[in-house]
Formats: structure tokens, C-alpha cells, sequence
């Protein structure tokens, strides 16, 4: 029985495909978005738990996304993630309603522990 269904979104291949590979190894539902678009497009489509969303994709920023995901109000916990270092990207997420902000390179376990904590709260 899965855990629970994560949506990652991000435009690099190879880290879908490790967060792909990782999080169906723990036991949870995983399917991937390419960009922002898709991501909106498969929020549409289908029911999530969690959405793991890179700040910076083509089309649509993950910062767009989750502002839809709150506009709609819908019940999906995020965790957001970023190559760029900074406060105030973290900051402006969190503001919008992220619920973790995970900077890349990021430690797999550590990922692991914040998706669960994410998902009990």
C-alpha cells in the first residue's frame, strides 16, 4: 500500500528520475512534471498529498505553481526546492505557503525525514 502520491516537478531529468527511484523505494505513489505547466496540468488531473517543486522550471516557475496550489486551495502539502542560494527565495516561498524549503545539492535522507514530517503535520 503507498504511503501517500508525490507529484516532483523539475526540469532536470536525472534528479526525477533519482527522486523517482528514491521515493518509490520508501513506498509512496511518484509521478514527475517536466515544468511548471505540466505540474499545473497533472495537479488538475489527479489527487496529491505532496508536490516537490523546483523554484526555477521553464513555462511556469515553481513559485507560480504553488501560488496555484494555494489559490485553489487545494490540500497538497509542497516542498520546495532550489539550486539558487538566498534568503529571501526561501523567504518568498515560505510566504506563499510552502511548507519546506530545501536548498540542492540536498542530502537524500534529509529529504526522506522533511517529506515525512511534511506529511504528519
Amino acid at each position: 500500500m503507498a504511503l501517500a502520491r508525490i507529484l516532483v516537478a523539475d526540469d532536470e531529468e536525472a534528479l526525477r528520475e533519482l527522486l523517482t527511484e528514491q521515493l518509490t523505494g520508501e513506498g509512496y505513489q511518484v509521478d514527475t512534471a517536466f515544468d511548471g505547466e505540466d505540474a499545473i496540468e497533472k495537479i488538475q488531473a489527479a489527487t496529491y498529498n505532496l508536490v516537490i517543486l523546483d523554484i526555477n522550471m521553464p513555462r511556469k516557475t515553481g513559485l507560480e505553481v504553488l501560488h496555484f496550489i494555494r489559490d485553489q486551495k487545494l490540500p497538497i502539502r509542497v516542498v520546495m526546492l532550489t539550486g539558487r542560494l538566498g534568503y529571501s527565495v526561501g523567504s518568498e516561498s515560505m510566504k506563499l505557503g510552502a511548507d519546506e524549503f530545501i536548498t540542492k545539492p540536498f542530502d537524500l535522507n534529509y529529504l526522506n525525514l522533511a517529506i515525512k514530517r511534511v506529511l504528519q503535520s
